[in-house]
């Protein structure tokens, strides 16, 4: 067993090792094939009956985009994602585009949430900044969400684009979270 936590160490040791002699460019070309990975993560969703939202896996690739690639290098990937859906790329869940939709508050709190979680990432509370990144979301899903149902209620807009989400959304972030503490807690400190 520790002969593989020795080489995963080893092995994200070298990834921030080369991340951080990256030039601006390599950086840009990362960030685009995060922003593929996230519009891949998008394809794997459950569409539930009741809400416009479906659970898709693109929360978990959102904040590992902030964790592997930093703050500012994940909020690049999100917007080159955003802008890419909104803009013709079939890359939102189900193969959609476009900005009207109910679900465009939580791409735009993908580019937000990124940030946080690289943000955290370089910090002591790393699972809990994974929490509060997921919230960002949330946030910015119901507030938009509000725009599609005007005649819906806080109360009912929470029913439909939050609650259904909490416990995989949980359980993304403490996943994310101990990723970033298994990758970044000792790693900052030798890099």
């Amino acid at each position: 067993m520790n002969k593989i936590k020795e080489l995963w160490e080893k092995n994200w040791l070298r990834y921030f090792e080369i991340y951080k002699v990256m030039s601006i460019f390599e950086r840009i070309l990362l960030s685009i094939i995060f922003s593929i990975l996230t519009g891949i993560s998008a394809q794997i969703y459950i569409k539930l009956p009741f809400t416009p939202v479906p659970v898709t896996l693109q929360t978990f690739v959102v904040l590992l985009s902030g964790i592997l690639l930093g703050k500012i290098f994940g909020l690049i990937s999100q917007t080159f994602y955003f802008i890419g859906g909104i803009s013709g790329i079939g890359w939102f869940y189900g193969r959609e585009t476009g900005i009207f939709r109910p679900t465009i508050g939580y791409l735009i709190g993908f580019i937000f949430a990124s940030y946080i979680a690289g943000y955290f990432s370089e910090k002591r509370n790393k699972i809990l900044g994974m929490i509060f990144a997921s919230l960002i979301i949330y946030f910015f899903g119901v507030l938009f969400l509000k725009l599609f149902f005007p005649y819906k209620g806080f109360k009912d807009l929470l029913i439909i684009g939050v609650l259904p989400f909490i416990p995989f959304d949980i359980l993304k972030a403490i996943i994310a979270g101990f990723f970033a503490m298994s990758i970044r807690g000792r790693i900052d400190e030798k890099v």
